[in-house]
């Protein structure tokens, strides 16, 4: 089975969580891992693994929420709760608004600590940060670069230090060339999968809202960059996402 490795599952979808678990079911998307950014969603997002079997979630705060206090929402509870197989999205975006550069860097370290302290892997969100995204996350973490789109240097550099990297539906986009140049110099057994639903919606749904359904079209690309048959790249991701996400597996 297929597993889309961060969506968001807190948003409104058509049908509700019942329909959109189906249509992944019936995609071969046999799980889903539930990201959070605002720490609002984490109650939420924690009732939903409790309901569904197959649902996990990764317990952070993004850097757009930056007065909020990761103490408060990553508690001892929240972070040995079985469903949570990790910390993120947490990281640094400075696309928008790069004066906040400093109370980002804070944020992300705060969390980052915490995520050392309970040995889980952090899900590292990036936007034209890649100086201070490098500096910062040492080896002393582990995790994986969602949603990747930077340089193959960031790569090369997060590869050597052990980090996962995550496609999603931008992949499968026109003007992503650089992208999958990336992603086919990226080893095998350092890929994961997602769609970072309701977001990246990849073709030929791009402009529709994204769920986890979606994400078989972005691993039929990915099967070509790697030439892999689309069983064998199946088989290799699930196995890359349960080392990267162990409590899944346990």
């Amino acid at each position: 089975m297929f597993i889309d490795t961060h969506c968001h599952l807190i948003d409104e979808y058509d049908g509700g969580i019942d329909a959109v678990i189906k249509r992944a079911n019936d995609k071969g998307v046999g799980a889903m891992i539930c990201a959070t950014a605002d720490p609002k969603d984490i109650k939420p997002a924690l009732k939903l693994a409790n309901t569904y079997d197959n649902i996990f979630v990764t317990t952070g705060i993004h850097p757009d929420y930056l007065d909020e206090k990761p103490n408060e929402y990553l508690t001892d509870n929240v972070l040995n709760n079985p469903h949570v197989v990790g910390v993120g999205e947490i990281g640094l975006d400075y696309h928008y608004n790069p004066q906040t550069r400093e109370k980002q860097i804070e944020l992300f370290e705060k969390q980052l600590d915490i995520a050392y302290k309970y040995d889980l892997p952090v899900a590292i969100h990036t936007r034209d940060a890649e100086k201070d995204t490098a500096a910062i996350l040492t080896n002393k973490y582990h995790g994986v670069m969602h949603c990747y789109t930077s340089s193959w240097d960031l790569a090369k550099t997060m590869l050597d230090r052990g980090f996962y990297f995550s496609a999603s539906g931008i992949l499968t986009f026109k003007n992503s060339e650089s992208i999958r140049e990336t992603f086919a110099k990226i080893p095998n057994d350092r890929i994961v999968i997602e769609t970072d639903a309701p977001y990246c919606a990849p073709i030929p749904y791009r402009g529709q809202t994204c769920e986890p359904a979606f994400v078989i079209e972005t691993a039929k690309v990915l099967s070509k960059i790697k030439n892999l048959q689309i069983e064998d790249l199946e088989t290799m991701l699930f196995e890359n996402t349960k080392k990267l996400y162990p409590k899944i597996d346990s």
